[in-house]
């Protein structure tokens, strides 16, 4: 009898910032082309390479 493929999704990685605006590059030497992002009014926004979660930090005001 076979054993059932156990799967492990990894969760995103969450960064909490202080700017409506972050750059993301995936990190390190294996990354993806850097790409500017705007956080959405709910205070966060999805790199749409490596699906990291940048999240404005509780009781900052987002700078420019």
């Amino acid at each position: 009898m076979t054993q059932p493929i156990q799967q492990s999704i990894a969760s995103p990685e969450i960064i909490e910032v202080e700017t409506a605006t972050v750059a993301c590059d995936g990190g390190g030497p294996l990354g993806h082309p850097r790409v500017y992002l705007t956080l959405t009014k709910g205070g966060e926004v999805e790199c749409p390479y490596c699906d990291r979660i940048y999240k404005l930090k509780p009781g900052a005001a987002p700078r420019h």
